[in-house]
């Protein structure tokens, strides 16, 4: 059987893991394929590191929390085609959360994470936006 849970519940799931993860978290936009889990190995090329904002998550609704304030990198770290990220706490090193980027959406983009530009491409120096990202509790 699977499980099924009510709107309330999967609301606090996504709250508790923002406050899990905490104020300093960090996400990595690196190049290759998602590792096997989150407690794997980092693998790729990190293009993208940002601080993400103190409240990086807007209150869960609907089972969900999408993305709160700017999550840019001004500079990026290296050139190549990101392709999954890594949402760490403010060590930079325990992983939480990983999964796909894509360009945006209107471009076709369908990642976990989709970047402002049109490409997944990532150029050195060269400014980096999240458009989109969103966090969904199973189970509705």
């Amino acid at each position: 059987m699977t499980f099924q849970f009510s709107t309330a519940s999967r609301n606090a799931a996504a709250d508790a893991l923002e406050t899990a993860i905490g104020t300093g978290a960090i996400l990595k936009i690196r190049t290759g394929s998602v590792p096997a889990n989150a407690a794997a190995a980092d693998t790729g090329t990190v293009l993208v590191t940002m601080n993400l904002p103190s409240d990086w998550l807007a209150a869960a609704s609907g089972g969900s929390k999408s993305k709160a304030g700017t999550w840019e990198d001004t500079s990026a770290d290296a050139t190549g085609t990101a392709g999954h990220f890594r949402i760490y706490a403010s060590d930079g090193t325990t992983c939480h959360i990983q999964g796909t980027v894509s360009q945006r959406a209107a471009d076709g983009g369908s990642g976990d994470i989709q970047l402002e530009q049109a490409t997944a491409g990532v150029v050195a120096g060269q400014p980096v936006t999240i458009s989109s990202f969103t966090l969904t509790i199973g189970g509705a």
